[in-house]
């Protein structure tokens, strides 16, 4: 099943760790913690309650990323698929606010 997405979303890497953390791992697929990744697409297979997104890594290679390793990093109108953490104007806003 195929999901809508703002196309401008980008989320960033926190990956989950231990023996039921889900697979692939990002920071072992290419992925760095310290960017933000273009979502360009998401599946949900129907066999399981995760989402995957689509995300081009650091090589450009494309990967299926289990929605429980990535964090929601802003809406960002630009045409890079990858953008630094630092240089990026991301706001971190709690669920109270």
């Amino acid at each position: 099943m195929s999901l809508a997405f703002h196309p401008e979303m980008f989320v960033r890497i926190e990956q989950l760790e231990g023996p039921r953390a889900p697979l692939p791992r990002p920071l072992e697929s290419g992925f760095t913690p310290g960017r933000l990744y273009r979502v360009v697409g998401v599946f949900n297979p129907s066999e399981t309650s995760d989402a995957y997104f689509i995300l081009p890594n650091d090589r450009d290679e494309l990967w299926f990323i289990c929605q429980r390793h990535l964090r929601f990093a802003g809406l960002h109108a630009t045409s890079a698929h990858h953008l630094d953490l630092e240089g990026a104007d991301v706001l971190h806003a709690s669920a109270a606010d």
